[in-house]
């Protein structure tokens, strides 16, 4: 049963929606397409990566895409919009851009990521200075005073299961707020889940998601590398759920004899590499493995003291061909242009 302050909190993030639906001045628009890729639920639901996907998808269209990222738990917050990746090269530092927003510039070449909290504003840039072709919200979905032309809404298994919202639950709006999302993209390997999300929103695109750890790279120069069967590892991350990161690791494979975890966007300070330092002696392990957010963290502090891998986790959106297929039909359909 939901509390009075769960409802009171769902009233007004409905309340809010419903003001801005009401009063379209409140949206600006801009002149090339935005999709949105974003999630109900705060925290480690897996929407960079998915975003990450979609951008990848477009590129591979043709498209010249921008990412348009808020930038959350940045150190050097400045005003205006900070250029993190022009679609040539990295334009400023971690410190300036947010760990997620760097993780992007540097999986994604070709693509301008920008980084404001006005991302109307980055958006303009985008078209302006750097050519961008359609843009892609990173966690957008309740970012309401921007126009947006395709929503991709992220549910995880434990969205459906435990639906409480803010500030008890993990959800920042009731779960039925999907339904007026284009596609819905739901992580899990139950079929009869997807199924029935299908029939619950039976105007929404439903798709799901695989999570896939590839293969481990090696934090001085990103090259990939062999961990045997066996060997001992120490784990840290610094992510919003990171058991989901260690538990991954050990049903890969991975001899997981330790871990060290910091809280979300936590950034890395030298006495914190000491202290791993220091453990990676007394646990022996042969190796510290982390995510792609935290290494980002790691890199201002290198060279190392310990050998570091980074595991970079890639999703898929499944049926594949149907994805595609369907963003690349809506794109269309928006542009008003016949496929």
């Amino acid at each position: 049963m939901k509390t009075i302050l769960e409802r009171f909190y769902a009233q007004l993030a409905r309340s809010r929606r419903r003001l801005y639906d009401h009063d379209k001045c409140l949206r600006r628009r801009l002149t090339s397409p935005v999709i949105s890729v974003g999630a109900l639920a705060v925290g480690g639901s897996g929407k960079t990566p998915l975003a990450a996907y979609v951008v990848r998808v477009l590129r591979d269209m043709g498209e010249r895409p921008a990412v348009l990222s808020r930038g959350y738990g940045r150190v050097n917050k400045r005003d205006g919009v900070v250029v993190v990746h022009d679609s040539k090269a990295i334009c400023c530092g971690v410190e300036e851009s947010g760990d997620e927003p760097m993780m992007l510039a540097k999986k994604l070449s070709g693509v301008s990521v920008l980084v404001s909290e006005d991302r109307y504003t980055a958006g303009l840039l985008a078209e302006q200075k750097l050519d961008a072709s359609v843009h892609v919200l990173d966690d957008g979905f309740q970012h309401l005073s921007l126009h947006r032309d395709l929503d991709i809404v992220l549910l995880s298994e434990r969205d459906i299961v435990d639906s409480r919202t803010l500030p008890f639950g993990r959800l920042r709006e009731n779960i039925e707020v999907a339904e007026i999302a284009d596609a819905v993209v739901i992580e899990t390997s139950n079929d009869m889940m997807s199924e029935n999300m299908s029939s619950r929103f039976e105007s929404v695109q439903v798709f799901k998601l695989r999570r896939v750890l590839e293969m481990p790279r090696d934090a001085r120069n990103q090259s990939e590398i062999t961990v045997p069967d066996g060997t001992p590892v120490l784990g840290v991350a610094g992510i919003a759920l990171p058991d989901r990161f260690f538990n991954a690791l050990e049903q890969d494979g991975y001899s997981l004899i330790e871990t060290m975890t910091f809280r979300d966007h936590y950034q890395l300070t030298s006495r914190d590499l000491l202290k791993i330092k220091q453990r990676v002696r007394q646990s022996g392990a042969d190796y510290v493995v982390t995510t792609e957010k935290d290494l980002v963290r790691f890199l201002p502090h290198a060279p190392f003291d310990f050998p570091l891998l980074s595991i970079p986790l890639e999703v898929v959106v499944e049926p594949k061909e149907a994805f595609n297929g369907w963003l690349a039909e809506n794109l269309a359909r928006v542009r008003g242009v016949q496929l």
